[in-house]
């Protein structure tokens, strides 16, 4: 469907049915049709560009691992696109294999890079001598494992894809840390922003003007002055020149808080350039630690003092 035309009420997320992302999309208010899986955050992100589905889930970011480069990187290039809501999702792995098969069985294991990485420990001690290969989704592992002719003994996945493939489990939850949670957010094209809700986040990506002593600083301290709070700041490459570097962060409080949107203003006069991503509930409904001095009313009050400093 052409952009021009009216979006269909649809999700797409990053697949196949099965992953982590899946499971977090069935969290969601239910739209009319079937979800659509995308095999790359990039697919599933330019359809949401391209009108094939009103929005799109994808994981942004893990308590573990830290943050999905492709989710950032195509977040903050190409057309604009923002994030209307977020979903954590504690996450916890599954070693699973064709049925028959025993733990001494296994030589070969597939999983996700990120899964492998979670469950590195457990891995080095019930499977030294395993051979781990690293794939595209946990689910694709596992249908790649359910496969009787597959190379493979055993995947790592969510327990959702070995019961979609019928697979045995051979152990539950491996994941070195029990508290993993990922973190996924809900994009579409861009519109009007939501009400703020009192505990809210927004996102953005900020670009520096020039590489200086104190050039991060000057960012930082955008926030640090009207009392904003920094929820994540990661550096990421702007893949013009090595050493050049741009700022995704996400923001305690919402673009219609004073002290926010102040801090926004800001930051536009320091920047080269801010790319703004939404902003939107907090999944943990947590309510930022408003300062003295920096809530809506006393930005208010100091407008009107300086007016009538104006106009006595």
């Amino acid at each position: 469907m052409p952009v021009s035309g009216v979006p269909p009420a649809q999700y797409g997320y990053f697949g196949p049915e099965g992953t982590f992302t899946h499971q977090a999309l069935l969290t969601l208010p239910a739209q009319p049709g079937e979800a659509v899986a995308y095999s790359t955050v990039g697919l599933a992100l330019d359809a949401v560009r391209a009108g094939e589905v009103s929005a799109a889930l994808v994981p942004i970011e893990n308590s573990v691992e830290g943050g999905v480069t492709a989710t950032l990187d195509n977040l903050t290039y190409g057309e604009p696109l923002v994030i209307t809501r977020e979903v954590l999702l504690p996450v916890q792995f599954t070693l699973v294999a064709r049925p028959g098969t025993t733990l001494a069985d296994i030589r070969a294991v597939l999983t996700h890079p990120h899964a492998a990485a979670q469950c590195r420990s457990w891995l080095a001690t019930h499977l030294p001598a395993a051979a781990i290969t690293e794939g595209g989704s946990t689910a694709a592992a596992a249908a790649e494992v359910a496969d009787p002719q597959s190379r493979f003994d055993a995947a790592i996945c969510a327990r959702v894809a070995a019961e979609l493939h019928h697979l045995a489990v051979l152990a539950d939850g491996i994941a070195d840390n029990a508290e993993a949670v990922t973190r996924f957010v809900l994009v579409s094209r861009p519109g009007p922003v939501g009400p703020p809700t009192g505990a809210d986040k927004t996102t953005m990506v900020l670009f520096m003007r020039e590489d200086h002593p104190g050039a991060l600083l000057e960012i930082l301290d955008q926030f640090a002055s009207r009392g904003v709070n920094l929820c994540r700041i990661e550096s990421r490459p702007t893949k013009k020149i090595l050493g050049d570097y741009c700022f995704s962060v996400d923001a305690e409080g919402h673009i219609d808080d004073a002290r926010l949107a102040e801090a926004m203003m800001g930051l536009h006069r320091v920047c080269s350039d801010v790319v703004f991503l939404g902003s939107y509930p907090r999944a943990d409904q947590i309510e930022p630690t408003v300062r003295a001095g920096t809530s809506n009313d006393d930005f208010a009050g100091a407008a009107a003092w300086l007016q009538r400093l104006r106009n006595p």
